[in-house]
């Protein structure tokens, strides 16, 4: 596929390669999890980002990418970067007054304001009423996956800042997407997008870590190290990579409406990694997604 090629639907090998990122989005929620047993959030992300940005780097120099050329980028790359590191500082702080069940609902309500805000960036990417219909069908799983967790006891007396962070990072996603689409890194490289994200994030989010006062309690061990790696190498440089390129070459809305199957994966993560047990709840979602994600992508 030539650089400035653009499809109209998604094609099998671009639903294949969404559906690993979506997988591998959800294996990430595990390995944070793991993570933050010796290594706080702020600090995660920031050496996420930054791991990433030097793979980034050079697996551009090695293909000859150039990177540093003035191409009109700057300012979108900068506001791409700030936006991807507040959302995460959303989410952290937010999960230190909500449930996780409940935060990660609310982060899954970005594909609907792509959809709502991508006919105003791309005309040829507006949803018709039933693509709507397939989208709330789709979230309306991921609700019910999640419904178990909704129902349990209140988080505290803050629980209504954590679930408005939540709704915050889910615009900032959102926000995002629409950045990329809207601007010249529409055009770029997909490993100059990320570069962007990825590096300035990285400064923000280490700024913040400093500021909060994080610290390392003592030298982390494997069983950290190894999924902050996973989270470097697969997740924020691999997966960013191929997620960068697809919007580059299909329709944002269909793929974002993808991205819904995320906590779906998080959750069948969570029953083969860590016991969790898997219910009729779990597979009806499942259903419902992918019922959703099938009509949002019709032609």
């Amino acid at each position: 596929m030539s650089p400035t090629d653009r499809r109209a639907r998604l094609d099998a090998r671009a639903i294949v390669l969404v559906v690993v990122c979506c997988a591998l989005w959800g294996l990430n929620q595990v390995a944070t999890k793991l993570a933050l047993a010796e290594i706080p959030p702020l600090m995660q992300a920031a050496l996420r980002s930054a791991g990433a940005a030097l793979l980034v780097a050079a697996w551009a120099r090695l293909r000859g990418i150039r990177l540093f050329e003035a191409d009109g980028t700057a300012r979108a790359g900068l506001a791409m970067g700030l936006l991807f590191a507040l959302e995460f500082g959303c989410i952290f702080i937010g999960l230190q007054h909500t449930a996780a069940s409940r935060m990660v609902v609310f982060i899954y309500l970005a594909p609907f304001v792509v959809a709502l805000g991508m006919p105003f960036v791309a005309r040829d990417e507006r949803l018709r009423p039933a693509q709507l219909a397939g989208l709330a069908a789709a979230f309306a799983g991921v609700v019910w996956a999640f419904a178990e967790g909704l129902q349990a006891p209140t988080a505290g007396e803050r629980q209504w800042l954590g679930d408005a962070l939540g709704v915050a990072a889910a615009v900032i996603w959102g926000l995002t997407t629409l950045t990329l689409r809207g601007s010249r890194l529409a055009s770029a490289a997909p490993e100059k997008t990320l570069l962007w994200q990825l590096a300035v994030s990285a400064v923000a989010l280490a700024a913040a870590s400093w500021a909060g006062g994080e610290t390392l309690a003592a030298m982390p061990g494997p069983a950290s190290l190894a999924p902050l790696a996973f989270q470097i190498v697969v997740v924020t440089f691999a997966s960013y990579l191929v997620w960068f390129w697809l919007l580059r070459h299909y329709p944002a809305t269909r793929l974002s409406a993808f991205t819904l199957l995320t906590p779906v994966f998080g959750l069948l993560a969570g029953v083969l990694l860590l016991g969790e047990p898997a219910t009729a709840q779990l597979l009806v979602a499942l259903a419902a997604v992918c019922a959703g994600i099938a009509l949002v992508n019709r032609g």
